[in-house]
Order: C-alpha cells, then structure tokens, then sequence
C-alpha cells in the first residue's frame, strides 16, 4: 500500500510540476517501465527528445495526443546482436525490427564495418551480394556517423569485431600474433573505444576470428576495459566443447577484468543438449565469484550462419579465395569430409551436430543461376544434382563464390526456452533488419529477423506465461543498455530518451516461419525514436531520427 500511495504522490507531483503543454501525450496506458516494477497506469509527456512527465496529465495538451487506455507503454527495446549493418543502407526504416518494437541495433559480432584498410575495402566491394554499397568511410565511427547521416529510423551501436583488427594487421594467417601486433590491434581497440564503440566482440568459429588464441583475447579485451567496454563472444564451440568455450570466456573476463556477454546461448546439436545445465551452472559460479557475465538468445530452435560453416575452419587459412582453391583439390575435399563426419573433431562442427543434410536448410545465394535453390534442403539440392551432400556443400560455394546464407536446426526448444527465462540473459534476432519487398526478396531469412522479439512478449508472456510482462520489459529493455552502460535508455524514467514502444499485449504476435520467413509480426501499434514517431498505427511513417550511440569510451562532444 505505501509503495501504492508512492507512485500516486509522485504522479501527482509530476503533473503538478510539469509544463501544460507536451509534443507528444499517451494517454491511460500500462506503462511497464523497464525497471521490473509493476506495471501501473498513467500518462506520458513527451518533449523533444525525451520523456519529461508521467503521471497524471489530464491537464495538459500536446500536438500529437494519443489515447492508449488499453495499451502496454514499454521502453524501447535493444537487439542486442544485429547484423542490419548493411541492411540499414539499403534500407533505413529497420522495418522487420522496427515492426517489433526494437529502437536500438548494435552490430559488430565477430566482424565490424570498421576500421578498415584499402585491401579490406577492395574485399567488401568485391563480396557484396544483393545490396551494393560505396564504402565511403575508414573507421567504425565514420561507418556508424555514416548511417546516421544517411538517416535510420532506429538507434545504431556496434562493437568493433576482434577479428577486424586481425585483418587489418595479420590478414588471415593462421598463426598466434606477435607482441607487435598485437600492440597494433590493441591501438585500433582503442581507438574505436574512443570513437563510441561498445567494446571488443569476437567470433571464434569463423577464420580468421577463430585463429586467435586465448592471450590475443584477452589482450584485446584488456584494451576494451580500460574505456569501460564489454567483450561479447559467439564462443568457439556451442557444440561438444561448450562447457570448455563457456570456461574460456570467463578466463578473458577473469584475466581482462571486463563484463563479457555470450552471444546466442545455446548448446547445439542434440547429442550436446545435456551439456547445457553444467553450462548454466559455471556461469553462475563465475557470477558468484563477482564477475559480471550475461548472455543473449534468439527465440527459435535453429541458428543460421554460411554454409561454409559445416566446413573444417582450416579450409579458410588465408582467405575465401584460398578456401575455394583447396575446395577444389580432389585430395583435400576427401581429407574434409572425413573431418565433417568425425563424431569426435576437435572443431564447432555443424555439419555432424545438425544430424546430416536433413537439417541445413540453403537460404541466400549471390548468383542468379543458384538461387533457383533458395528454400531447399541440402538433402534436396544433393539428390537433384546427384552428387553426395559433402560434394554438393562445396560445388555450391565454389560456384557461388560465396559462403551462403544457411539455416542449420539443432537446438531444443526447451533449451531455448530455458535459456530466455535466465534473468541475466537478453534477447537478439542475430539478422539483419529486413522488409517484404524489393531486393530482399532475393534471398530467403531466418524468421528471427522478423519474430523474435515479438516471440518473448506473445509466447512466454501471454501464451505460456512463464514471464511476467514487467521482466519481459526489462530483458528487452533495461538489461541490454545495463550491460553497455548506456546513459539515458532503456527504462521509462523522466529525462530519458524517448524511446517508447506502445503494444497490443493481448494480440502481439509473430508470423514468419522457417517456409515463409517474410511477415512482419503484428500488435506493436507506435514506436517513437527520440521523441519522433516512427512506427503509427502499425504502419511505418518513414521517419528516420535513429542516432549513433556511443559507448563509454566516447571522446568528443555532442
């Protein structure tokens, strides 16, 4: 009852303090703040770009008044592991993120858009597959000032991937680095620091990320540390190894003294689902230990990432180009299908944790002669072209000249489930931002790009209700810019930005499928970016007021 009387007296005195006049009022909604408090119902002024009143405000006026009784006000959400880097310059509406609510993209996972040398620029050129792009900038700032420039209607941030730094100074050798370089990694960590980054990300399964030992990590890390950054990491196994590639994230939080994120928890491959509870466990006992460790999860029971991900990692030793050139070596391809048919390889096999051909599904192709396939199972593709499924991964490539975009299913459900109730775990759609139409009908997508979000608030909230509405929030919400030390986002707090998401709790629903991945989910009503209404009525209103929002190692000014 006094916390009751609490919130009364601090409406009344909001209102009561607070000018008459707003640019935006919502009227009578849920407001569920972020913070994990229960939900309550009042007004909210917004003025600018922030939020400068809740609480009663049956006084006052605005130029855009709505009436949202009924509705749930929530704090925009985070992805906390996007890839729309190069989606939002095709496209900067973020439709299919947008669509659910999300206000803030952060990218970087493994790789980042910068900083980038001339042979890096010469190769993302030269690698584009259906969106083309000028690369017009050299840093990880100048990439994400770029993007706002050119005008996003969501928030951008990023991390700078740690193999980026590696390309830049090792290029795809796979050898420990030396002492001298990685001083020279470490001062291209600094200095994406210092432009905004929100830390070091790495990729341990993808060359040449995955060449990098432990000491490099940590190294790299270190560096992100001293301006308050977080190491995020797709660990180097999620398969067999997973409790040791979990272990090895910690040692790098241990030994760096940083917060460390894992990107898409999960224990892959059903033979591995047993492994996920010791997992869970040697977290929480690094938790324990007073290290600060999260994680992040998209709601679905399958990942997607290249096909060239069921290929031994060795194969890329020095490039794509090289990869091709050992792919067609009749003597090297025999030697990699023994290696993706081991049980026990050493390495994040995909190709024998999915279970065989059955389970990779062939999603995005560059060329126009392939992408007849688009939707077919590897099984599908191999029996048409009559050659065996190893054979066919590596034709495909080869004539693709690309990694292809794949879908791999081998997670459970209740594993996935499990991991998004964990109160130390956020959520991702780990894809780019798309829309139904124009060029990225040419390839097909994860329905994660689409649903993920929406999954947690329609399936654990309202059908399952295994979350509450109000740790929904603040797992969509709050948890994410706590993790980053974001200022100012994330809750529903006076003075904040206004970043503000207003939803249909008893409709919000996704629709996309793995089948026909290209739907938007439904029952996010209004969105505002920084005070600016994006999203109306559910439909898009093309407005563009997302901003590039820098870490904490940010030096410059406004």
């Amino acid at each position: 009852m006094r916390r009751f009387l609490g919130i009364i007296l601090c409406g009344f005195l909001a209102a009561c303090s607070q000018p008459d006049h707003y640019d935006v009022i919502l009227r009578g909604g849920t407001v569920v703040d972020g913070t994990g408090s229960p939900a309550f119902v009042a007004d909210i002024g917004l003025t600018g770009d922030r939020i400068a009143a809740i609480g009663d405000l049956a006084e006052a006026e605005a130029a855009l008044d709505l009436d949202v009784t009924g509705l749930t006000v929530a704090p925009g959400f985070t992805n906390m592991l996007s890839w729309a880097s190069i989606s939002l310059i095709e496209d900067g509406r973020s439709q299919s993120d947008i669509r659910q609510g999300v206000t803030l993209e952060v990218m970087g996972e493994g790789s980042s858009m910068g900083p980038l040398n001339e042979a890096m620029k010469t190769r993302m050129r030269e690698t584009q597959g259906d969106i083309k792009f000028d690369v017009a900038w050299n840093t990880l700032g100048e990439y994400l000032n770029h993007l706002e420039s050119r005008g996003v209607s969501t928030n951008v941030a990023s991390f700078i991937g740690a193999a980026t730094p590696r390309k830049f100074v090792i290029g795809y050798d796979d050898r420990a680095a030396s002492a001298d370089e990685i001083e020279a990694m470490q001062a291209l960590v600094r200095e994406a620091m210092e432009e905004g980054a929100m830390g070091v990300a790495s990729s341990l399964i993808y060359p040449p990320g995955s060449f990098a030992d432990t000491d490099e990590l940590i190294a790299l890390a270190r560096a992100a540390a001293e301006y308050d950054g977080v190491y995020a990491s797709h660990i180097r196994d999620e398969g067999s190894g997973l409790i040791e590639a979990i272990d090895e994230l910690i040692t790098i939080a241990r030994e760096a003294d940083i917060r460390a994120e894992i990107y898409h928890l999960k224990s892959s491959g059903e033979a591995n689902w047993p492994l996920f509870d010791q997992a869970i466990a040697n977290v929480e006992a690094a938790k324990a230990e007073g290290l600060e460790i999260f994680a992040d999860v998209y709601t679905y029971p399958a990942s997607a990432t290249g096909l060239n991900a069921a290929v031994p990692p060795w194969v890329q030793e020095g490039g794509f180009d090289e990869s091709v050139r050992r792919m067609k070596d009749p003597a090297i391809r025999k030697k990699l299908i023994e290696e993706m048919n081991d049980t026990d390889s050493d390495w994040d096999n995909m190709y024998e944790q999915v279970g065989g051909p059955d389970n990779i599904l062939l999603v995005g192709f560059r060329t126009a002669m392939l992408k007849p396939l688009t939707g077919k199972t590897l099984t599908q593709v191999a029996e048409q072209r009559g050659t065996s499924p190893e054979e066919t991964i590596f034709d495909l490539i080869i004539e693709d000249n690309s990694r292809i975009d794949t879908v791999y299913f081998g997670q459970s459900p209740d594993i996935v489930r499990q991991a998004s109730l964990l109160p130390w775990v956020s959520f991702n759609s780990d894809e780019a931002s798309l829309a139904p139409e124009g060029v990225f009908l040419e390839s097909s997508a994860h329905p994660r790009a689409y649903g993920s979000f929406a999954r947690v608030l329609g399936t654990y909230v309202r059908d399952e209700g295994v979350l509450s509405i109000e740790e929904a929030v603040r797992k969509l919400a709050a948890l994410p810019v706590d993790v980053l030390s974001i200022q100012d986002r994330g809750r529903l707090l006076e003075g904040h930005f206004a970043d503000v998401v207003v939803f249909d709790a008893t409709r919000i629903t996704d629709h996309a499928t793995f089948a026909a991945p290209h739907q938007y989910a439904t029952g996010m009503l209004h969105v505002f970016v920084n005070g600016e209404q994006v999203l109306k009525d559910g439909d898009h209103t093309g407005a563009t007021p997302g901003r590039f929002v820098r870490g904490p190692g940010w030096i410059g000014t406004d």
